[in-house]
């Protein structure tokens, strides 16, 4: 399947779809706090998805049981909502959901601590935060793609920090995830695709505090650090523009 290049109107499109899933996740930092279960934090962002007129593109896709992935400390990505996973003081928690306005996609992802947190943990976070900053910096019309994933790894390598490999960012639109996908490291004697205006990405680093190395739990969702380590998870829906830097659909602004 071809990358696809969004015209002026559907690229207005996303960025209501991005507009809006900025807003449900800050409702759902606004909602995190010791005490609540994932599945209350769930429910809370499913409503406020439909509420704002969207559908939840995560629940029921390829089996997906929820709106929101939550997963929490070594949970990398993809946790699946549950009564009894109840949230505690020091607690890592990684929101990855999206909507749908109109048949067009948003896709955005943040992790947040539970109270206070250890200082390793913020570190954690921000890194990964600042990382999806640096390798936008290459996201423009006339770079390669893999210029994005070489200055994801160029910035979080030296931090000791482990950057999962299984899972990558994507391209978005009509459909989640589309043509190309993004890795989050670097690629050897490969260069990706020449970046082109209105394309639509969603780059989002998932970097772990030990080793990179991942494994799924039976339900075949929820990934998990191998190591027991903590991650950490930050992704938003980006905009190709025809000069400068890209537009950041999935912020609010």
């Amino acid at each position: 399947m071809p990358v696809t290049i969004k015209t002026d109107e559907e690229l207005n499109l996303m960025r209501k779809a991005g507009e809006l899933l900025a807003q449900v996740h800050e409702e759902l930092h606004d909602a995190l706090r010791p005490g609540i279960s994932t599945l209350e934090l769930d429910a809370i962002g499913e409503e406020a998805i439909r509420s704002r007129g969207g559908i939840p593109n995560c629940k029921d896709y390829e089996g997906y049981p929820a709106s929101v992935c939550i997963s929490v400390n070594d949970e990398v990505v993809h946790g699946i909502p549950k009564a009894e996973t109840i949230l505690k003081e020091g607690d890592v928690v990684s929101f990855d959901t999206g909507l749908i306005y109109k048949g067009y996609h948003s896709d955005a992802a943040r992790t947040w601590g539970v109270g206070k947190i250890s200082p390793e943990a913020e570190k954690l976070i921000e890194v990964t935060r600042q990382s999806f900053f640096e390798g936008i910096k290459y996201a423009k019309a006339g770079n390669r793609l893999y210029d994005i994933s070489k200055a994801i790894d160029k910035y979080v390598t030296p931090f000791g920090y482990g950057i999962v490999r299984e899972l990558t960012g994507h391209g978005i639109g009509t459909e989640l995830h589309e043509e190309p996908y993004v890795p989050n490291f670097r690629q050897l004697f490969r260069r990706g695709i020449l970046l082109k205006p209105g394309m639509t990405l969603c780059v989002e680093p998932m970097i772990t505090m030990g080793k990179r190395k991942i494994a799924f739990l039976d339900d075949d969702w929820t990934v998990v650090t191998l190591d027991g380590s903590i991650a950490a998870h930050y992704e938003n829906t980006i905009a190709i523009t025809p000069d400068g830097d890209p537009e950041i659909l999935t912020i609010i602004k």
